[in-house]
């Protein structure tokens, strides 16, 4: 059971998220746990801390990357990995962490191939600004359009799984290699035939968010024309 955090110049806040997590393994002997830290081209010496948490803790592997993107990290932790199932979450673990047990069993157990936390579905608490909370909305409204049968409340939100059978159908066709790689993950699982389910989490913004979220949105609208029309625009 992988779960991966990707990161760029997360030296702040890389320990105590792993310690945290590391905590909750304990706490769920159920699966056989595996921490994946995934540096993509950081400078600030996250990568040497990834690899000091790795010579501590015996369930912790540093993944070091030397270019930046968060679709890559993914891509190049997944498809590397040899476990069952692969998930991965935001380092600022704005996800409340007690949601993944509960995810990985979605596709351990539950009959999923791929599981997804939502902000938005019923049963969600969120804690965002305005801003943010009106682009999430109309993006997924935008999903909709473009494929309605995918019937997904939250396309963007960094808390997801997957089994081993669907990483090595889908994942090696993703093109993105920064944000959008969660729409296309599911758009394209959805495709091939696999069941994507979500899962209400409770989710807190973080302040010093990385996210250009104008940017990210225009993106993930390049993403979309890309997907369902095959224009790159």
């Amino acid at each position: 059971m992988d779960v991966v955090i990707p990161c760029y110049n997360e030296v702040s806040v890389l320990r105590p998220s792993v310690e945290r997590t590391l905590r909750l393994f304990e706490e769920h002997p159920r699966y056989d746990w595996r921490l994946v830290i995934a540096d993509n081209g950081s400078n600030d010496g996250t990568s040497e801390l990834a690899r000091e948490l790795e010579a501590e803790h015996e369930r912790v592997r540093a993944l070091i990357l030397t270019v930046k993107g968060r679709g890559i990290a993914l891509r190049e932790a997944w498809l590397g990995s040899d476990a069952d199932v692969v998930s991965y979450m935001d380092v600022d673990l704005s996800t409340d962490l007690g949601h993944l047990p509960e995810l990985v069993g979605m596709v351990a157990e539950g009959g999923y191939d791929v599981a997804s936390g939502s902000r938005l579905a019923r049963g969600s608490e969120t804690t965002r600004s305005l801003k943010r909370e009106v682009i999430s909305r109309c993006y997924v409204l935008i999903i909709r359009a473009f494929f309605p049968r995918l019937r997904i409340s939250d396309a963007q939100c960094g808390f997801k799984a997957a089994t081993r059978r669907a990483v090595e159908a889908v994942v090696p066709g993703i093109e993105d290699r920064g944000w959008f790689f969660d729409t296309e993950l599911l758009v394209r699982a959805h495709q091939a035939g696999f069941r994507v389910g979500e899962l209400p989490v409770h989710w807190v913004e973080d302040p010093d968010t990385k996210v250009q979220i104008v940017s990210t949105a225009t993106e993930d609208i390049r993403g979309l024309v890309r997907l369902r029309f095959g224009l790159r625009i």
